[in-house]
């Protein structure tokens, strides 16, 4: 079986976003349990529940962007990043997608 370089290279890129896919996924849900959760978990002063399809839908329907610039800069009752102001921007987006549904 002969494996070219471009095969190789595809093979090691797919692994490696696979990878960075879960390392994301794992501090998404980090941060959620440590920071989101306790607005989030139970839909606090109309915070969209983690997972819920009919909540998010507005909010993703104005896109990702949106979504996250929300998350970062605070929106209504929400303060910047769920008032935990030492998360970093790439903390936070992890964060909302761990939440929104798939």
């Amino acid at each position: 079986m002969k494996i070219t370089v471009s095969a190789l290279f595809l093979a090691i890129a797919s692994f490696a976003s696979a990878s960075a896919g879960a390392a994301d996924a794992a501090l998404g849900e980090k941060i959620f349990k440590a920071t989101c959760q306790s607005c989030h978990g139970a839909g606090v002063l109309g915070a969209p529940k983690a997972g819920d399809k009919a909540a998010w839908q507005p909010r993703v329907a104005k896109g990702k962007k949106a979504v996250y610039d929300n998350a970062i800069k605070g929106f209504k009752m929400m303060p910047p990043k769920g008032g935990n102001a030492g998360l970093k921007d790439d903390e936070v987006k992890a964060a909302v997608d761990y939440m929104m549904p798939k």
